[in-house]
C-alpha cells in the first residue's frame, strides 16, 4: 500500500511540473513571436562588374563652352501655300491615268484623260453657233445690198447687223468654253486631257482607272512644290521663351545626321495642346532635295547665354530603348550605367552631353562592347 501511494505521488508531481511548464510557455509573448527574417539586399542593377576591366579603355569627359540651345523634334511637312489641286471642269469617266501618287511631274504634263459628255455638248453648241453666224453674216450682206438700192429701210439693216454681232459672240463664247474644258475647238474630241498646273510632286491621289470624275468635285490629284518645306516642331510651354519669330534654327535630319540645314521661324502656334502643353512652331526651310514629307528632324534654337557642356567620344554613348546611356567607372572592376541627354555631334567623332554627366568623369570609350559583354 505504501508503494502504491508513493507511485501515485510521483506521477502527480511529474504531471504538475509538466502542466506548469506548458502554462509558462503559453503565456510568454517572446516565445510565441516568429523568428526574425533576414533581408538580402540585391545589387544595384545599373552597376556591372567585370573580371578584366583593362579590356575596356576609358575616356575622360571634358568641358566645352557653348551658347545655350533648345533642341526639339519635329516632322517635315508640305508648305500648304504651295499645294496646288488638280481639278477637272468636265464630268465624265476616267479612261487613262498617266501619273500616280509620289510621282514628280512637270507643268503641262498630262495626268489623266476623261471621256465627257460635257465636251460633246460643248462641241455641239459651238458648231451650231458657227452655222448661225454664217447665216447671220449672209443675211447682213444681203441687207446691205438691198439698203444700197433703197429696197429696205435703215432699221432692217440695223437688225441684220445686230443678229450678226450676236452670232459672233455666241461663236466666241462656245469656243472659249471648249478651251476651258481643255480641248481645241477646231479638233472635235469627246476625251479631255487633265494636265498638271504646276511642277512638283503628287502628294494626294483621289482617282482610279474607270472611276467617275465630277466637275469641280473631289480633286483627282494634289501637287506639292517641295522646293520649300515646313518643319513643324512641338515646343513645351516652359521653353517658349527661347523661341522667337524670325529666329534661325539648325535642322538635322535623322536620315542624314551629318548634314545641317538652316531655316527661319515663321509661326508660333497661338493654341497649346491641352494634353502635352506644347505649341506648334513652324520653320520654313529651303529643300535641297533630301527632305521628304514625314521625315523626323531635330531642330536646334540658339540662345545668347553661354553654357558649359560635357564632351565625350560618340562611341561612349549607348542608344538603348530610345534613350542614351554611358558607362562610368565606379571603382574596382565596376562600371555604372548612367542615363544622359545627348546634344549635337561635334567634329572628331565627339558628342556633346547636355545633362547627366559632369566633366572629369571617366567613361568607357566603346559602350556597345561592354553592353554586349554584360548580355552574355
Amino acid at each position: 500500500m505504501k508503494c502504491t501511494k508513493l507511485g501515485v505521488l510521483i506521477v502527480a508531481a511529474a504531471a504538475a511540473i509538466f502542466l506548469g511548464g506548458c502554462g509558462k510557455a503559453n503565456g510568454d509573448p517572446v516565445a510565441e513571436a516568429p523568428p526574425h527574417s533576414q533581408v538580402e539586399h540585391e545589387q544595384d542593377g545599373s552597376v556591372v562588374q567585370v573580371d578584366h576591366p583593362e579590356q575596356f579603355p576609358l575616356a575622360t569627359a571634358t568641358a566645352r563652352s557653348t551658347q545655350s540651345a533648345l533642341v526639339v523634334t519635329g516632322l517635315v511637312a508640305p508648305d500648304v501655300s504651295r499645294n496646288v489641286p488638280v481639278i477637272s471642269l468636265a464630268s465624265g469617266r476616267v479612261v487613262s491615268i498617266n501619273a500616280r501618287l509620289g510621282d514628280t511631274v512637270k507643268k503641262g504634263q498630262v495626268l489623266l484623260s476623261v471621256r465627257s459628255t460635257d465636251v460633246s455638248g460643248s462641241y455641239s453648241d459651238y458648231r451650231k453657233a458657227v452655222a448661225d453666224e454664217i447665216l447671220a453674216r449672209t443675211q447682213l450682206e444681203r441687207s446691205k445690198g438691198l439698203y444700197d438700192h433703197g429696197a429696205i429701210s435703215l432699221n432692217d439693216l440695223q437688225v441684220a447687223q445686230d443678229a450678226e454681232d450676236k452670232a459672233k459672240v455666241d461663236v466666241e463664247t462656245t469656243a472659249e468654253h471648249i478651251r476651258l474644258l481643255g480641248n481645241d475647238p477646231d479638233k472635235p474630241n469627246a476625251i479631255v486631257d487633265i494636265v498638271a498646273p504646276v511642277s512638283g510632286v503628287i502628294t494626294d491621289q483621289q482617282v482610279t482607272n474607270a472611276a467617275g470624275v465630277q466637275a469641280l468635285g473631289t480633286n483627282p490629284f494634289t501637287i506639292s512644290d517641295l522646293s520649300s518645306v515646313w518643319v513643324v516642331c512641338d515646343v513645351f510651354e516652359n521653353d517658349l521663351a527661347n523661341v522667337r519669330m524670325g529666329d534661325t534654327a539648325e535642322i538635322h535630319l535623322n536620315a542624314y545626321p551629318t548634314q545641317v540645314f538652316h531655316g527661319r521661324v515663321s509661326n508660333i502656334g497661338a493654341v497649346l495642346d491641352p494634353n502635352l502643353h506644347t505649341a506648334k512652331v513652324r520653320i520654313e526651310v529651303t529643300n535641297p532635295g533630301l527632305m521628304r514629307l514625314g521625315m523626323f528632324v531635330t531642330a536646334t534654337f540658339r540662345g545668347q547665354k553661354q553654357e558649359v557642356h560635357t564632351v565625350i567620344p560618340a562611341t561612349a554613348i549607348l542608344h538603348l530603348h530610345d534613350r542614351d546611356w554611358v558607362f562610368v567607372a565606379a571603382g574596382d572592376k565596376k562600371f555604372q550605367r548612367v542615363e544622359i541627354k545627348s546634344g549635337e555631334t561635334l567634329p572628331g567623332n565627339l558628342q556633346e552631353v547636355v545633362s547627366g554627366l559632369k566633366p572629369g568623369l571617366q567613361v568607357v570609350q566603346n559602350a556597345l562592347v561592354l553592353q554586349n559583354t554584360v548580355d552574355q
